[in-house]
Formats: structure tokens, sequence, C-alpha cells
């Protein structure tokens, strides 16, 4: 790195104690984005003559331009016409993890998939299906849902989740609908109050000649929470009488993409609302309102 690089010009003046140059200074790296992440963590690696104020503003102008790329990438993933699941989880999993490796959580999902295809094939039932699915999901790659630290971040992030094999209803709902929907099952996330389960549609139409039939298109309801157990839609209106909830649509049906971005995002504020880092809740209910 040469000293005439404009970027650490800039950033010998970040300790300026005239807090007008200083904030002309931070909005300069701020339009550099990306690009001057690297200057700015070698700077604060390397230059132990600066004292803790350089250090604190260089770790602010970083996280700036680490939560404006989040921002960018979550707009760009709104604005799309597919709205992938996996990278939008990878994006809000940005916001806590900015170096995240990615290509792993690919691969985890990859084997995962490999795992279940391996015992699948076109006579068995969808009932078949989601037995040997939990079997593989559960059983051999020891998904569970985390009841003891329930409200933890950890249990919202794809990247903590796929490593410590624990997480929330949602997250586990997210990545057991993401292998499950790659191997052409037809699972899909039902966004329901204080809860979050999946619908297995019935794609054939087999429900209409069951004495019960299913109104909205469902076979049978998932919970992932709950190691794969099978629900049928009384068990939802049962669930939503226990909460003197009407048994509205959206409460049966699969919910869209971004219902379940927003959701992540959603159970992440609670989450540290409850430790009170009020920072992160600003930040995360910004990003919550560029998927309105």
């Amino acid at each position: 790195m040469k000293d005439g690089n404009p970027i650490l010009a800039l950033i010998k003046l970040i300790d300026d104690p005239d807090e007008a140059i200083f904030e002309h200074v931070r909005d300069k790296l701020l339009s550099y984005g990306a690009e001057a992440i690297p200057f700015l963590e070698n700077s604060w690696e390397t230059e132990e003559h600066f004292g803790l104020l350089f250090q604190n503003r260089i770790e602010g102008i970083i996280h700036e331009i680490q939560f404006d790329e989040v921002k960018l990438q979550l707009e760009q993933w709104y604005q799309s016409s597919d709205k992938d699941l996996v990278r939008g989880a990878i994006i809000i999993a940005r916001y806590q993890y900015p170096g995240l490796q990615e290509e792993l959580i690919h691969e985890a999902i990859q084997q995962i998939r490999k795992d279940v295809w391996l015992e699948l094939n076109n006579k068995q039932t969808a009932f078949e299906k989601i037995k040997i699915f939990n079997k593989i999901f559960f059983g051999t790659h020891h998904f569970h849902g985390d009841a003891k630290n329930f409200h933890s971040p950890m249990n919202s992030f794809i990247n903590t989740v796929m490593e410590s094999r624990k997480g929330n209803p949602l997250s586990l709902s997210l990545i057991y609908s993401i292998v499950a929907q790659s191997l052409d099952i037809p699972v899909f996330g039902v966004n329901l109050p204080n809860h979050f389960i999946l619908a297995y549609l019935d794609e054939n139409g087999s429900s209409l000649f069951l004495p019960d039939k299913n109104e909205y298109g469902v076979l049978f309801y998932v919970n992932p929470f709950s190691k794969g157990s099978i629900l049928d839609a009384n068990s939802i209106k049962e669930f939503l009488d226990g909460l003197h909830l009407p048994h509205n649509r959206e409460y049966f049906e699969p919910c869209s993409n971004s219902a379940i971005m927003r959701r992540m995002l959603t159970n992440l504020i609670a989450s540290f609302q409850q430790v009170g880092n009020l920072e992160k809740v600003n930040e995360l209910t910004i990003l919550r309102s560029l998927l309105d």
C-alpha cells in the first residue's frame, strides 16, 4: 500500500480533534464503500501509536460501511424476481457476521440434500418422504430446537444454526424447507403467530378424497421445532384458539419469502431488545423497513 493512496491519507486524519474535519473524513471514507475496509482494518491492527479514539472511530466507520452494504444487498434481494431464501438469510447473517464464508453454508446444505436424496424414490408417499427427511435432518444431522436459549440471536442466523445444529422455529423451518424444495418436496413456510411451521402442499389434489379435506390446498403441516412432527389444520385451529386469535387464512397457507425474512428480522429485534442492545435494535428495524 503506497502512502499516496487517498484512502490512507484520509485514515491518518481520523483522530483529528476537530469534529468537523473528522466528519468530512468519515463521509469521504464511507463513499469508498467496501474498498476502504482492508485499509481501515490494516490501520486498526498495525498503527499502535494511535490511541483509543482512533481505534473506536475506525471500528465505527467499518461497521457503517458494512451496514450500508447489507442494506444495499437486502434491497436488491427484495427487488429480485426469485427472492432466494438462502441468499436472503445469508444477507441478514452478514449484518452480525460480515466475514462469514457463504460457500460453507451452501456445502452444508448440499450435504443434507444428498443424504436425503439417497433414500428417496418416486414410489414413496408424502408422509413417507417426510419420515425419511426427518430421520436424516434430525437424526443424522442432529438439528433440534433450542428451547433452553430460545430467544438467543444465535438461533436466527443461518451460519450459526448450521454450525450448532440448533435454532428457533423459523430458522429450522427455513433450512428444512430449503433442502426439501431443492428435492422437489413441496414444503413451504407458514407464518403463525408466536410460532413458525411448514405446509406440505397438496399438489396432486389427494386431500379431495379424504373425509376431512384441507380447504387451504395443504396435505399436512410439519413442525421442525418438534423434530418434524405432523400436524393437521385442526391442530392449528386449537393453537390459535389458545392465543384467542381468529382463524385467518394466512395462518394456514404458505407465506412469501419476503415475509420469512421480515419475520427473521422481527425475531432478531426481539432478541436484542431482551439484552438491551438498542443500537442493534434500531439498525435491524431499518433493515426490516426495507422489506415493507
